[in-house]
């Protein structure tokens, strides 16, 4: 704990806690002039100019500003010292993030590459504005333990909704990631909106082959302007995994349960966003997590190996995307014009999510096999993500096949997509194509999907 027991606060916001003697840390409760009662957790308070807010995290997780003044009464609930005693004894507990900072610089440097979506921002709890955090200076003021585990830079590519995401966009990502690799950065964090971050997380492990660091990919499921600690939490997270991870791969590093307990870093290529608004969203399909990250802790707990450890390899960076690659998601009734559309709009590979083992009507076999025999490259997908592609059971997959499809194995149709984008930048060889896309580049294919890789609240 900081020598402080109030950073942050000056003024009236400090008067009013000193007089109840709380400290960060503290349970409290705070009942303003209006009759307002508030009782929560009080957090430390990073910002330049000072004002009469003090900021407490509720039970329910969320962060809130609470203005006071002279008459504002503060009472302490419960020390902090009573709370960690609560939470080793197993009891829930809501904790301020705030370690004491070391007395030397962190050695690792970690650079943070800024796309947009919600991670990307600050608030000002005075207001309840959010407000682009644009420097390494402002991520470190909004969640300063950052700076405890690393040295933070910071690169603001774009600030961008995540659903206005292109593949050209990919590419000027997968280039700034080379270049602070080179100009060597222990790890790499890309802030991005949660809506369409595995596209680009798998774009980013297909396009380096021999990755040297870990890069984390992190975003935040609660908007700032509610506001909430999601972001904090996840960000924090990845930090522990791109600075302290030897694992040198491309990871999703979100929260694990919806409670602040553990983050969990997941392979890019083998997970989905699974709810709307869950802290808990991202999900790994056929496959176990990398790691649960505990944040409180500073403490990295593997749960299977990664594919290459951090400085084993030399890196080669292969970028670039085809565009003419399209998505199609089968239902019933399903128009063969929607192929023939395709195909004559010049589109080199399509990515079919079908029904089950790898099915769809069999009325497209013959949309499909004039498709193939332009040089379109299909692969088939399914849309129940768990489980594998097997088009040698029925009768429609076995015609699929001896049309030219190419089973996508257990890949998400998703990253299906996007490793056929890339693919197909890399190579006018079909045969070489559909060789690659049976071919496991980044963890993408799971070789053996056993029992406990399907979760067991669906069980």
């Amino acid at each position: 704990m900081s020598e402080d027991p109030l950073p942050g606060y000056t003024g009236v916001a400090r008067e009013v806690l000193s007089r109840a003697g709380a400290s960060i840390g503290d349970k409290v409760r705070i009942v303003t002039s209006d009759g307002r009662v508030f009782v929560g957790v009080l957090m430390p308070r990073y910002s330049i100019k000072p004002k009469p807010i003090v900021v407490l995290k509720l039970d329910n997780g969320y962060n809130i500003g609470i203005r006071v003044d002279e008459s504002t009464v503060v009472e302490l609930v419960k020390t902090r010292e009573a709370i960690l005693k609560e939470a080793a004894a197993g009891a829930p507990a809501v904790i301020p993030l705030l370690e004491e900072r070391p007395a030397q610089k962190p050695r690792e440097r970690v650079m943070v590459v800024g796309t947009g979506g919600t991670i990307a921002s600050k608030i000002e709890y005075e207001t309840g504005a959010v407000k682009p955090a644009l420097t390494a200076e402002d991520l470190v003021e909004a969640v300063p333990e950052i700076a405890t585990i690393a040295r933070i830079e910071a690169d603001v590519l774009m600030n961008i909704l995540s659903e206005n995401m292109k593949p050209e966009y990919w590419v000027k990502i997968v280039d700034a990631i080379a270049r602070h690799i080179d100009e060597g950065y222990d790890g790499i964090i890309v802030a991005h909106g949660t809506d369409t971050m595995t596209y680009t997380a798998s774009a980013i492990a297909f396009a380096f082959r021999g990755l040297p660091v870990p890069i984390a990919f992190v975003g935040s499921q609660r908007s700032s302007d509610r506001p909430s600690s999601d972001a904090a939490f996840n960000l924090i997270a990845a930090t522990l995994y791109a600075a302290k991870s030897d694992y040198a791969e491309v990871a999703i590093v979100m929260h694990g349960e919806t409670g602040d307990t553990y983050a969990l870093a997941n392979r890019a290529v083998k997970t989905r966003k699974m709810h709307t608004s869950r802290r808990d969203a991202f999900q790994p399909i056929n496959d176990k997590p990398l790691m649960r990250i505990y944040p409180f802790e500073k403490r990295l707990e593997p749960l299977q190996p990664p594919l290459h450890r951090r400085g084993e390899q030399e890196l080669r960076v292969e970028n670039g995307f085809e565009e003419k690659v399209a998505l199609v998601k089968y239902y019933p009734g399903m128009d063969g014009e929607i192929i023939d559309f395709l195909v004559d709009r010049g589109y080199k590979g399509i990515v079919l999510e079908g029904t089950g083992l790898g099915h769809v009507g069999e009325w497209l076999v013959e949309p499909i096999r004039r498709a193939v025999d332009n040089g379109v490259i299909v692969v088939m997908t399914s849309q129940t993500l768990f489980g594998r592609i097997n088009m040698n059971v029925y009768n429609t997959g076995r015609k699929l096949i001896a049309a030219g499809v190419i089973p996508g194995d257990d890949m998400l149709p998703e990253v299906a997509f996007v490793k056929l984008s890339w693919v197909l930048a890399h190579t006018s060889s079909l045969d070489e194509a559909k060789r690659l896309m049976r071919t496991n580049l980044a963890g993408e294919i799971n070789p053996r999907l056993t029992v406990d890789l399907y979760p067991r609240w669906l069980q």
